[in-house]
């Protein structure tokens, strides 16, 4: 079972997100952070697969945010979320494994979290 990090300012979203992975994956959710300094403090000591990362979540840094979170965790796999479609481009360039606008629909969302997944435990041991 992978363990993923939730990381959204909106707690209404998180919360929908979180019920959306534990009904319908095979994932431990391990904690839920609203700000890029929270999201640094529980990738530090929880040391998730994969974090779900809103991409204008608050807080520093701002910039590099994918190679900042593998510096602490090396096989971290980020996806990223957004309201701004636009946004996909910058993510991508930034080393994310996927990009998922929130407007798409959540069958879209979770076949993305599921290839990622399924990655991550082709890799564990």
């Amino acid at each position: 079972m992978e363990r993923i990090l939730l990381a959204d300012d909106n707690s209404d979203l998180r919360s929908a997100l979180r019920l959306l992975l534990e009904t319908r994956l095979n994932v431990e959710l391990i904690i839920e952070a609203r700000d890029m300094e929270h999201v640094l403090a529980q990738v530090e000591d929880s040391r998730p697969d994969c974090v779900i990362l809103d991409w204008e979540l608050p807080g520093r840094p701002t910039r590099k945010r994918v190679s900042v979170l593998q510096t602490l965790v090396p096989s971290l796999k980020v996806i990223a979320i957004s309201a701004r479609p636009e946004s996909k481009q910058t993510a991508l360039a930034e080393g994310v494994e996927a990009f998922v606008s929130k407007a798409e629909s959540p069958i879209v969302f979770l076949d993305k979290i599921q290839k990622i997944c399924q990655q991550v435990g082709k890799q564990l041991p």
